[in-house]
């Protein structure tokens, strides 16, 4: 039974949770906090913690480990199926239409329509996480203690490497990460 309620509320998640994994945090939440009790508001926020550690989409780190808390490996991947399913039957039946009407006027039209939408989209959470990495109180900064000097020298420097030699970026972010933890430490230290 208990499979069966995870299925249904990972499903509900999935099929509602439009707008991304931060999204479907409130749905998380009402499923398995409110309306099943299966965990406490603050195990599901240790599990959010995890899930944004571990690579993947949050929602779905989530169900999986919300599954694995209530009902082990079958409970994991029983959640993680209702999670992915929604959105796969809506993958493929668009895709289906799309390859059935794509010389269509109307759905070129369409299509047309919503490529400046998705550049705006990509470019607003671009934004957000630059504002948020480079500014110590998430906002544009009204004075200079505002602004976080190392994560700006970090920018700066990694963006003319990539431009410039184009090394791998999963190596730039790392070297980004170890240059950073030292200057912290290192200011840290020096100014006790």
């Amino acid at each position: 039974m208990i499979y069966i309620q995870l299925l249904w509320s990972f499903i509900q998640i999935g099929l509602f949770s439009i707008g991304g994994g931060y999204a479907s945090l409130p749905l998380i939440e009402h499923q398995v906090v409110d309306v099943h009790g299966w965990l406490t508001a603050s195990q599901l926020t240790d599990i959010v913690t995890i899930s944004q550690m571990t690579p993947g989409p949050i929602a779905l780190n989530a169900a999986t480990f919300v599954g694995t808390r209530i009902g082990g490996l079958p409970g994991a991947i029983v959640a993680t199926l209702g999670c992915v399913l929604p959105s796969c039957i809506i993958v493929l039946a668009l895709a289906w239409v799309y390859t059935k009407y794509k010389d269509l006027g109307l759905l070129r039209g369409i299509l047309a329509g919503l490529r400046p939408a998705v550049v705006a989209l990509i470019a607003s959470a671009g934004l957000t996480i630059l504002i948020s990495a480079l500014f110590v109180n998430d906002v544009l900064p009204h004075a200079l203690s505002d602004v976080d000097g190392i994560a700006v020298v970090l920018f700066v420097l990694s963006l003319v490497i990539l431009r410039k030699w184009k090394p791998d970026p999963i190596l730039v972010m790392v070297g980004s990460g170890v240059i950073g933890a030292i200057a912290v430490f290192a200011l840290r230290a020096v100014t006790g």
